[in-house]
């Protein structure tokens, strides 16, 4: 089979208007970047807004393994199969960053003959939306800096800044900086750092918001710091809100792409899936809505954590509701949760997990069977795709499909990857009678609940904890955002994906912990507050061997060897 590279750049496209027109967006809301790529503009909200609404979807899957359970692919492959069954969708997805692209990860365009087009566009710059966050994030730093440097007229607290810098490259030597050295004009020194792009509060902003005048609210909103009595400051106080909406607002617009077969794809935001909600725009499922009969959007990480951020932050932004998810599994995945496996990125794959052992499958199903709970207490109804690889044995399959069965969820048997849609059907039928269920959606909590009882409901009903621990300064953190009237907010609890626990090294569906939260920072503008349990890295690192040894461009200019 070819690369995923050689398949995107052979694919056959259509003219974006073609694809528009489909979708029923007027050519004249189009606005061009270059033949492959348009952003739409935001008065398609408001003249889409009274027609008919598609049944929304939403793909999420068990705990991520190093393999990759092909989330992506299977949300694309779907997307691709409703047109091969006669229904009209959109795909809505997040862009990719472009530290994980060069470092181990890779793209995040789909993969195989499920994949969004152009490949190398929508993997590196697209429309420029990463760096419009990049800019406007270190404006404010900028602002804040040199509020202290001419006087600290809000009194803001040096070590009390909360407001770092971003970039969109893994580089673990940016994580803890001292800023302001040199002479007395070179500002006032202080120790802060780099997190990446995706981690931005601007990104969750630039998600979150449903309009422009909204984006530029939520901007004066952030909070950058804190006086010595414990007030917050905010980018309002310091003078930096407009300027940053200024930058960010050509990308609120956004990007319309396709798949190999000509589904239309919305490309927007990217905010980072542990420390963020880890999905793609409001405004882009607002358009999105309106534009055929399914729409179909993708989650970070397992359902414990993206699809629980899905129904509990961007819902509540949105107001939209959700009529179906998937949950993505393979026999892969749930044979490392039996927790018999050590499987390592870039590694060959151990021989015992290529053996046939439904067994194993079902050990692993613990997992399966608490995401799927996950998405049922939100009260939608659950379809696992089985994604499913060459060397799998059907009787490893069959037994996903009875864990399925088991929990009263339909399932389907997926080979996307090597077949686009044509491998999706059985899918695409199986989510198409679970949207005609009545819908009972349902928020996890209150917003009238307290940050302690938000962070407790989704610790012991998502994650499976038997309660909660605070070190003493997160409880002092908790009881300060209450005062400050931050108490109504959503939780975003920043955690491991690697495990529904807070544990990475536990596999399956863990009992008997408890959920321990360090510290408790406010993302005040984008409307959550995130508990952060455990060693979060905003910043990741590049391994020794990463993808940039590699991506080059060839004799004829092309770029080679990105995946």
């Amino acid at each position: 089979m070819n690369s995923d590279l050689a398949i995107a750049k052979a694919a056959s496209l259509r003219p974006l208007s073609e694809i528009a027109g489909g979708m029923g967006i007027d050519e004249r809301l189009l606005l061009p970047y270059g033949r492959a790529v348009a952003k739409i503009d935001l008065a398609a909200v408001e003249e889409l807004a009274d027609g008919p609404k598609a049944k929304y979807v939403v793909v999420s899957a068990v705990t991520p393994t190093p393999l990759g359970e092909g989330k992506t692919t299977t949300t694309v492959g779907l997307g691709q199969a409703m047109a091969r069954t006669g229904r009209r969708a959109t795909v809505a997805l997040r862009q990719p960053s472009m530290g994980p692209t060069f470092g181990i990860k890779g793209g995040a365009a789909g993969g195989g003959y499920s994949q969004v087009v152009p490949m190398e566009t929508l993997n590196l710059h697209l429309t420029g939306d990463f760096h419009a966050v990049t800019a406007a994030h270190n404006m404010l730093s900028a602002i804040v800096d040199n509020h202290l440097f001419q006087g600290n007229e809000a009194e803001l607290a040096p070590h009390e800044i909360t407001w770092r810098r971003v970039l969109d490259v893994n580089d673990r030597a940016l994580r803890n900086i001292v800023s302001g050295l040199g002479s007395r004009l070179d500002g006032v020194p202080r120790q802060t750092g780099f997190d990446i792009t995706a981690a931005s509060e601007v990104m969750a902003i630039f998600a979150l918001a449903r309009s422009v005048p909204d984006m530029r609210e939520r901007m004066g909103r952030i909070v950058v710091g804190y006086t010595v009595a414990g007030k917050p400051v905010t980018a309002e106080d310091v003078g930096g809100a407009g300027a940053m909406a200024v930058i960010m607002r050509d990308a609120m617009a956004p990007n319309l792409l396709q798949t190999l077969e000509n589904t239309p794809v919305l490309v927007h935001a990217g905010p980072f899936g542990n420390i963020a909600h880890g999905n793609s725009s409001v405004i882009a499922d607002l358009i999105g809505i309106h534009t055929g009969e399914y729409l179909i959007t993708e989650a970070g990480f397992g359902a414990d954590m993206g699809a629980e951020r899905f129904f509990n932050i961007k819902c509540r932004a949105s107001g939209l509701t959700p009529d179906a998810a998937v949950v993505v599994a393979t026999v892969r995945a749930l044979k490392v949760h039996s927790g018999r496996h050590a499987v390592v990125a870039g590694r060959p794959l151990p021989g015992a997990l290529l053996a046939e052992n439904p067994d194993e499958v079902h050990e692993g199903g613990a997992n399966l069977r608490k995401q799927i709970e996950n998405v049922r207490i939100h009260g939608v109804p659950v379809v696992v795709a089985i994604n499913a690889f060459p060397d799998d044995h059907p009787s490893e399959l069959a037994a996903i499909a009875e864990i399925a069965a088991s929990m009263g969820a339909r399932s389907a048997v997926c080979t996307h990857f090597a077949d686009g849609g044509a491998g999706a059907t059985d899918l695409a039928d199986a989510v198409a009678e679970a949207c005609e269920e009545p819908s009972q959606f349902r928020f996890l909590y209150p917003d009238s609940a307290t940050l302690r009882e938000k962070i407790e409901t989704v610790a012991t009903e998502v994650y499976g904890a038997e309660g909660v621990d605070y070190t003493v300064p997160a409880a002092r953190q908790v009881d300060s955002f209450e005062r400050n009237g931050f108490g109504a907010l959503p939780v975003c609890i920043a955690k491991t994906h690697l495990s529904i626990s807070s544990d990475p090294a536990l596999r399956g569906a863990p009992t008997g912990w408890r959920l321990p939260v360090r510290e408790v920072r406010a993302s005040v503008g984008a409307g959550f507050v995130y508990p952060i349990c455990g060693d979060m890295r905003t910043m990741p690192g590049l391994g020794a061997h990463p993808a940039a040894h590699a991506i080059d461009l060839d004799a004829n200019g092309e770029i080679v060897n990105l995946s």
